[in-house]
């Protein structure tokens, strides 16, 4: 089993990659994951709405060619279903149980486009807040953390 990120969005600042990597290196030889990020769509402050919704297919188009079919895509998006981290945990447990690669898709500043959000096995919400993208990379491979932490009895999960 495998989880990827599937991020649209490239060149992070620091503070984004130290938050990333301090939870990636406490899951090494754990919980195989692997963050792809991928070029997100030029914008302009010219843009139009039909620009806007053009950028947004494109960028849908790269996260679905990353995915390749390959195990569950999952779209993270505001509406999507709210889990606590205890069902985050029971489902992690599943994953890894049915030995089944997992695909978590975040889109651009603009969302997800219909064509991944129909792709998508099912909608996972982080928040009902809208969090900045590079922010929702930190927070999920945190989450993805604690709820591992949970199944194997380690102290780091204390609710």
């Amino acid at each position: 089993m495998k989880i990827r990120l599937l991020c649209i969005g490239q060149k992070m600042p620091d503070w984004v990659n130290a938050g990333y990597q301090d939870y990636a290196k406490r899951l090494t030889g754990q919980l195989p994951l692997e963050l792809v990020e991928l070029p997100m769509s030029r914008r302009n402050r010219t843009d139009r709405p039909a620009d806007i919704q053009r950028h947004c297919e494109t960028e849908g188009q790269t996260l679905l060619n990353a995915f390749g079919n390959r195990g569950t895509l999952i779209a993270l998006e505001v509406g999507g279903r709210n889990l606590s981290t205890e069902q985050l945990a029971r489902q992690l447990a599943q994953w890894q149980q049915a030995g089944q690669d997992v695909a978590l898709a975040i889109g651009g500043p603009d969302g997800l486009s219909a064509a991944v959000q129909q792709a998508a096995a099912w909608h996972w919400s982080l928040s009902a807040l809208t969090l900045p993208h590079p922010l929702v990379r930190i927070i999920l491979i945190e989450q993805l953390y604690r709820a591992h932490s949970l199944l194997i009895g380690h102290p780091y999960h204390r609710a």
